[in-house]
């Protein structure tokens, strides 16, 4: 599929800024046409358009290698302009398609390196190499629970905010001021789980809190974790996926709550975008996922930085702000 880069609302996550952009058309304007400037945004994930088409028929399988942007991330893993590979199945769930992103990482190995397994430099010194990675599915899957209890030596599902932010401390980690549960979730996430995840081989981290959700669908067995996975291989995030939330009075719930949290957070708000909310409750079923291309190919050829996967990484492509006075 290909879908629009330059779009109405880019989506609501909270912590992400998206690019903008104004259409504006020359006249004459024909009949029907737009008539005077449009604010767009270049999309941060081409998910919203890709769950219109899952709603059609004839589209029960599809996927996109994508252009995506986002404002402000760039790091030895982020780059503001990125590619995306995202894949959607009706029917279809969480579990199916980590079954078909373990297949494909294992495929691309075998592909570039004739091997199922990587030698990734990810964390260690630019010429130093670490433990090889086998790639050979099925990779491990662990629940968030069982993450935290490993890496930091607590479950965080019991705790409220103030019990997580002292189990938090006694972890080593410094809760920042004033941080709700998800802030502090995410912290221990980032601080102490994510390094220690996909050493040996890629791990699918699984059963997100609720509040984690996003737009995945709550596990009907337990209404506390979500059907929402992501997968980690030397520590570094490669894909997130999930059994999709089809229920559009829940989705639009969610998405007035990430209106409210953007709000606070002094980031601009949007409208909702009411045809993609009005497409999914004509999919039945469903499953996605969404991998980081570049982070990837990070993993294949052995990468340190995205900078090495990357022709013109924006680290070397966007010149140093020039000081005030200065030419």
């Amino acid at each position: 599929m290909e879908t629009p880069i330059a779009v109405p609302f880019a989506g609501q996550e909270p912590h992400l800024r998206p690019f903008e952009t104004t259409f504006t058309p020359d006249p004459p304007v024909p009949p029907g046409g737009v008539s005077g400037p449009r604010r767009l945004q270049l999309h941060t994930s081409p998910e919203y358009a890709m769950k219109r088409l899952l709603a059609r028929e004839g589209f029960a399988r599809i996927f996109q290698i994508a252009r995506v942007f986002r404002d402000g991330e760039i790091s030895i893993s982020h780059n503001p302009e990125f590619t995306i590979l995202e894949m959607y199945a009706s029917p279809g769930d969480a579990s199916a398609t980590m079954a078909e992103v373990e297949a494909l990482v294992a495929a691309g190995a075998r592909a570039l390196r004739g091997e199922e397994r990587a030698l990734s430099r990810r964390g260690h010194g630019r010429g130093e190499r670490g433990p090889p990675i086998d790639l050979t599915p099925p990779f491990e899957r662990l629940s968030c629970r069982a993450a935290f209890e490993r890496f930091a030596g607590f479950d965080p599902l019991p705790l409220d905010a103030e019990a997580l932010a002292q189990a938090a401390r006694a972890a080593g980690v410094r809760p920042s001021e004033g941080a709700s549960w998800d802030d502090l979730f995410t912290q221990v996430l980032v601080e102490k789980v994510e390094p220690g995840l996909g050493i040996a081989r890629p791990t699918f981290l699984v059963d997100y809190p609720a509040s984690q959700a996003a737009l995945a669908r709550l596990d009907p067995d337990d209404p506390r974790v979500a059907e929402r996975f992501e997968l980690y291989a030397a520590g570094l995030e490669l894909a997130n996926g999930f059994s999709e939330l089809t229920d559009a009075r829940e989705q639009r719930t969610r998405l007035a709550e990430e209106q409210r949290l953007r709000a606070r957070l002094g980031r601009a708000v949007w409208p909702l975008d009411e045809r993609f909310l009005e497409a999914l409750h004509r999919i039945p079923s469903a499953g996605g996922v969404a991998i980081g291309f570049d982070r990837l190919l990070m993993l294949l050829a052995g990468a340190a930085s995205i900078a090495e996967v990357l022709l013109f990484p924006a680290a070397e492509e966007y010149p140093a702000a020039q000081e005030p006075g200065r030419s």
